[in-house]
C-alpha cells in the first residue's frame, strides 16, 4: 500500500479512535464535576480547570488528525532524530526549565507548562522500535540488550534528575517489549521477587528470611539440580544476589527521599498517622467507598467537592470517577481500558512490519503502568506514585503524550501491509 496513492481511511481502526474518543469525553466531564465552581458554571469558562482542559482536548484533537495525514515512514525514518531531541529536552530543561509541584521539569511559554518527561514518552518508544526492529537484531546478544537497556534508562536518569520519579517509573514498562522481542523471562521474575524481597525485609526478620533463602537454595541444588559446577554457580549467584537485596534494603530505603519512604510506609501501614502522611491514601479510599455500587450521581460528590481528597481532578481523578458513579460506573471504565489494551495487542500482532509491532506493544505497555498503578494507589494496592489517568486527568502535557502515541501507532496500523525500515 503506498502513503500517497491510497486512502487510508478504509484502514482505520474505527473501534479505537471511538474508545479513545469516549474516555477523553469522560475525563472532560469528570474534570469539570471534580472541580465544578457554581460560581463559573459554563463548560467553556477558560479560567477554570476544566475550560483549560477543553482547549487541550482540541488541540489533541487537532494533532491526532494530523498524524494521520503524516507519512508512516515518517516516524520510521526520523525516529532516532525524534529521540535524540526528547533526550536533548530533557537534559536542557534541568537547566532552563520551571519548579512546579516540587519537580524541576518544566518548561514555561507564557502561562503554558510543557513538561517533556512526559510529552517524550512516543519518541522514546520509537528510537527503541527503530533499534529492535533492525534485521540484524537477536535479543539473545548481550550487547543488544545492552544498547536497548541504554536507550530505556538514558531518558530515565535525566527524569530522575527532575524529581520525576513516578514518569521515570512508567518508562521501565518498556522491559515488557524487550520481552516480546525476545528477552527471557528470567529477567522478569528476577525483577518481580526484587520487589517482593524488598517489601518483606523492611517489614519482616531478615534472619529468617535468609535461612527461607538458603532453605530454598539447597531445596534446588539437591532436588532439581544434577549438582554439577555450573548448577552449583547458578544456584549460589541467585542465593547471593537474594542475601544482597535482604541485608541492601534498610541501606536503599535511608537513600530514598523522605517522601518516597513515606509513601512506602503509608503502603506498608507502618507508623502511618492518617491525617499526616497517610491523609491522601486514606481520604481516596473514603471517597471511593462512598459511592457504593452506583454512586452519588453526577456533581454529587461530597469528599471531592470538599477538597478532602487531593488532587482529585489529576492523580486522583479515579476517586472521583468511584464516588460519583459507584462500583459499575468504574468497572465500567477499567473495563474499557482493558478492552484498549487487548485491541492494541491485537492490532500490534498483526503488522508486518517489526517497528510498527514494536512500537505498539511500547503503547501497550505504557498505557498499561499508569493505568494498574494509577488505580492500584488510589486503593492503597501499590504506594502512592504522582502519574496520570490516561485521558482522564487533567493536564495537558499528559493528554498530548497519550493522543500522540495512540494515534502514532493507529498510523502505523492503516499501513500495515507496509514493512517499513
Amino acid at each position: 500500500m503506498n502513503d500517497r496513492r491510497v486512502s487510508i481511511v478504509p484502514y482505520i481502526d474505527w473501534f479505537t479512535i471511538g474508545v479513545y474518543f469516549f474516555l477523553v469525553m469522560v475525563g472532560w466531564f469528570n474534570i469539570y464535576s471534580a472541580v465544578y465552581n457554581p460560581a463559573h458554571p459554563g463548560l467553556f469558562d477558560f479560567s477554570q480547570r476544566y475550560g483549560k482542559q477543553f482547549i487541550w482536548l482540541t488541540t489533541a484533537f487537532v494533532m491526532a488528525f494530523l498524524i494521520m495525514l503524516t507519512e508512516a515512514s515518517f516516524f520510521s525514518v526520523f525516529a532516532y532524530l525524534l529521540y535524540g531531541i526528547i533526550v536533548f529536552s530533557l537534559l536542557a530543561v534541568r537547566f532552563v526549565g520551571k519548579d512546579i509541584a516540587g519537580s524541576h521539569s518544566w518548561f514555561r511559554i507564557g502561562s503554558v507548562g510543557i513538561q517533556p518527561a512526559e510529552l517524550g514518552a512516543f519518541a522514546i518508544n520509537l528510537g527503541l522500535a527503530k533499534y529492535l526492529s533492525n534485521e540484524n537484531i537477536k535479543m539473545t546478544k548481550m550487547a543488544v540488550r545492552l544498547k536497548a537497556i541504554a536507550l530505556i534508562v538514558t531518558p530515565i536518569l535525566f527524569i530522575l534528575l527532575e524529581n520525576e520519579t513516578g514518569v521515570a517509573i512508567t518508562y521501565t514498562s518498556f522491559i515488557f517489549v524487550m520481552y516480546r522481542e525476545g528477552l527471557s523471562g528470567n529477567i522478569l521474575l528476577v525483577g518481580f521477587l526484587t520487589i517482593v524481597l524488598f517489601i518483606l525485609a523492611l517489614v519482616g526478620s531478615k534472619i529468617v528470611l535468609s535461612c527461607i533463602l538458603l532453605g530454598i537454595a539447597l531445596a534446588a541444588l539437591f532436588l532439581f539440580t544434577r549438582r554439577k559446577r555450573k548448577d552449583i554457580t547458578k544456584v549460589g549467584g541467585a542465593l547471593a544476589l537474594g542475601l544482597l537485596i535482604v541485608w541492601g534494603t534498610d541501606f536503599a530505603y535511608k537513600h530514598l527521599e523522605a517522601h518516597q519512604r513515606k509513601r512506602i510506609d503509608v503502603f506498608l501501614g507502618s507508623n502511618v498517622n492518617k491525617n499526616k502522611e497517610g491523609y491522601n491514601l486514606n481520604q481516596a479510599e473514603i471517597a471511593i467507598g462512598s459511592g457504593g455500587a452506583w454512586g452519588k450521581g453526577y456533581l454529587q460528590g461530597t469528599q471531592t467537592k470538599l477538597n478532602y481528597v487531593p488532587a482529585h481532578a489529576t492523580d486522583f481523578i479515579f476517586c472521583t470517577l468511584c464516588e460519583e458513579w459507584g462500583f459499575v460506573g468504574a468497572a465500567f471504565i477499567v473495563l474499557l481500558y482493558l478492552t484498549l489494551l487487548v485491541r492494541i495487542i491485537f492490532l500490534a500482532e498483526r503488522q508486518r512490519s517489526a517497528f510498527s509491532r514494536i512500537y505498539g506493544y511500547g503503547v501497550a505497555s505504557l498505557f498499561f503502568i499508569h493505568i494498574a498503578v494509577n488505580v492500584g494507589m488510589t486503593q492503597g494496592l501499590i504506594p502512592v506514585i504522582g502519574i496520570p489517568l490516561p485521558f482522564m486527568s487533567y493536564g495537558g502535557s499528559s493528554l498530548w503524550s497519550f493522543t500522540l502515541l495512540l494515534f502514532i501507532f493507529l498510523r502505523l496500523d492503516a499501513n500495515r501491509m507496509q514493512i517499513l525500515k
